[in-house]
């Protein structure tokens, strides 16, 4: 199997949600990978702040898709940005605040910081557990820079609010992103992974890559060896032949294959 970049989810993925830490396995492999030629890359919903920190040990071997291809970085740099049409964010936002019925807070990502419009229901917490950097603000047009993802949290989960807001905004891919959030974005994993690709000289057919919810459709679908969780959603496991319970499971067969 000629695997040159190893793309994954992190929340609900490689990261089980609950937990804020990565376990010291995944850290090793990410550096044997390294070695045999083969690039790590964390996917996700994040932005880059927070998942520097997380993979601070082996930064050095990853390119990060942030934002759900919102912005790509490499070597602490952005390399790409994927912003979303400006009026057309700030009516999301603004759809999502009203429409949520007062259950639902809005955050709006610029390339490197969260904006934050909060009604106390626990987005705020949630984002100083990922470790984004933020700022509190009233109205989207406060954000001083392009919008790349807007989201809506849900504290009492999204299942009330899927039919509500996904068919109304598909013109900006939005896709339930977790148990708490549906995001919009203009670009996807799927762009961020064909970018990646691009960017390292690498065929998409060589990509391996993991997922476990509907907004990981768009990475698993471009790239030659799509990895879905045994524990994501019915539809999902039926459309990916290929399950895991840890990407770890499947990465250390790999390496075994690896000269």
């Amino acid at each position: 199997m000629d695997i040159r970049l190893v793309c994954s989810d992190i929340d609900g993925t490689l990261l089980q949600y609950g937990k804020k830490e990565l376990e010291g396995e995944i850290f090793d492999q990410i550096r044997a990978l390294h070695q045999r030629g083969i690039w790590f890359c964390p996917a996700s919903g994040r932005q880059y702040t927070s998942l520097r920190k997380l993979f601070a040990p082996v930064a050095d071997c990853c390119v990060f898709i942030c934002e759900n291809g919102g912005t790509i970085f490499q070597e602490e740099q952005c390399i790409a940005k994927n912003p979303m049409p400006r009026a057309l964010a700030e009516e999301i936002a603004n759809d999502m605040w009203t429409r949520s019925e007062g259950r639902g807070e809005v955050m709006l990502s610029g390339q490197n910081t969260a904006y934050l419009m909060e009604r106390g229901l626990g987005m705020l917490q949630r984002v100083q557990f990922v470790g984004n950097h933020y700022q509190i603000i009233h109205s989207p047009a406060e954000v001083p820079e392009d919008i790349t993802k807007v989201s809506v949290y849900l504290h009492e989960g999204v299942e009330n609010y899927v039919e509500r807001f996904v068919p109304r905004w598909k013109q900006a891919n939005c896709a339930v992103a977790g148990p708490y959030w549906i995001d919009t974005t203009f670009a996807n994993k799927g762009i961020g992974v064909q970018c990646v690709c691009r960017t390292l000289g690498i065929d998409p057919a060589q990509v391996m890559a993991f997922g476990d919810n509907y907004n990981d459709e768009t990475m698993l679908d471009v790239v030659g060896v799509p990895y879905i969780m045994d524990n994501a959603a019915a539809p999902l496991r039926a459309k990916y032949k290929n399950h895991t319970p840890r990407p770890e499971d499947v990465l250390a067969q790999l390496l075994a294959q690896q000269p």
